[in-house]
């Protein structure tokens, strides 16, 4: 309570500390866009090369600031930070921004200089002080400038081949990360668990006994998996990303798939459970099938052969047990 206490609004800031402020966020953000251009070079490097030229740009700007409060207040200028300010545009974290896809980073990039430019503008309409308006009126027009000068970096450095190249590098690598062991699990939790489960379901008939067999097996199976895909392969030479996300997603998936047809059996009556158990599993195999085609490149009608008639072999295989 007492940080928010102590946190200014703008409209108590003197011009100096305007433009004070203006200084650390344009230094702030030229950081920023390194940390981008690092986080990308290895991987996209003309996108790098756009951030690194947004960054010089943003450094353009500090110094023209510095001049300007040099020549109006002196050599001192006053430490204000975005975080100082009630109200005043925030910045996130560069490591919460780290992990997005591409083209969320650059949209990440293109939203921080319409903030700048919008809140300078809303900022001098509330001033009244003639000096003042025209003080934030000259920022607005600054960020307004940069964001156009980024788009003429886009256009020297990222050019319909460079972008689609990088496009597919990125799409490339979140199938590797997250869509090929989700599918993967979601294919083990989905078809291996339906014997036992319904193979209980049928020899006891006892929905609540049915769903602690599925529960057991889903979160049991989407444990290993999850554990055997970030142990199997730490990514380095594959290319395939993070083990950590990789084993996220498989562990997850294969949770999921498996508590699909479990969880039908909370409900106490055995057929109601049991048909909309076999109506969740149809779901989940076509739905497996199209995943597969969507991202895997594999035929439908090939993917849903595989997948169906596997997933009814195994469905078909645990109800005989059971029945037996």
């Amino acid at each position: 309570m007492r940080f928010f206490t102590q946190r200014r609004h703008f409209r108590d800031l003197s011009e100096q500390e305007v433009l004070a402020l203006a200084i650390s966020s344009e230094e702030d953000d030229a950081r920023i866009y390194r940390s981008y251009a690092e986080r990308l070079r290895a991987e996209y490097p003309d996108t790098a090369a756009v951030f690194d030229g947004m960054a010089e740009e943003e450094d353009g700007h500090r110094r023209a600031l510095i001049s300007l409060h040099r020549m109006r207040f002196g050599e001192v200028i006053p430490l204000i930070r975005r975080e100082h300010v009630a109200g005043f545009y925030a910045r996130r974290p560069v490591w919460l921004v780290q992990n997005l896809p591409l083209e969320r980073i650059r949209d990440e990039a293109e939203a921080m200089e319409r903030e700048a430019e919008r809140f300078y503008h809303e900022a001098a309409k509330r001033s009244s002080d003639a000096a003042t308006r025209k003080l934030l009126g000259d920022l607005a027009a600054a960020e307004a400038g940069h964001e156009e000068r980024a788009g003429e970096l886009v256009e020297k450095h990222l050019d319909g081949a460079a972008r689609d190249s990088e496009d597919r590098m990125a799409h490339r690598q979140f199938v590797l990360t997250w869509v090929q062991p989700g599918l993967a699990g979601l294919m083990d939790g989905s078809v291996s668990t339906l014997a036992p489960i319904f193979a209980t379901a049928f020899a006891t008939q006892d929905t609540w006994t049915t769903f602690l067999v599925g529960l057991a097996a889903s979160v049991g199976a989407g444990i290993s998996m999850g554990f055997t895909e970030a142990a199997s392969d730490d990514g380095e030479l594959s290319g395939r990303g993070s083990p950590l996300k990789r084993g996220i997603a498989s562990g997850v998936m294969t949770a999921v798939g498996g508590l699909g047809h479990a969880l039908p059996y909370l409900i106490p009556h055995f057929w109601t459970a049991t048909i909309i158990a076999w109506i969740v599993v149809f779901f989940e195999l076509w739905a497996i099938a199209w995943i597969q085609k969507r991202y895997m490149e594999t035929p439908f009608l090939r993917a849903a052969l595989q997948v169906v008639l596997g997933g009814a072999l195994v469905l078909a295989a645990g109800v005989l047990i059971g029945s037996g």
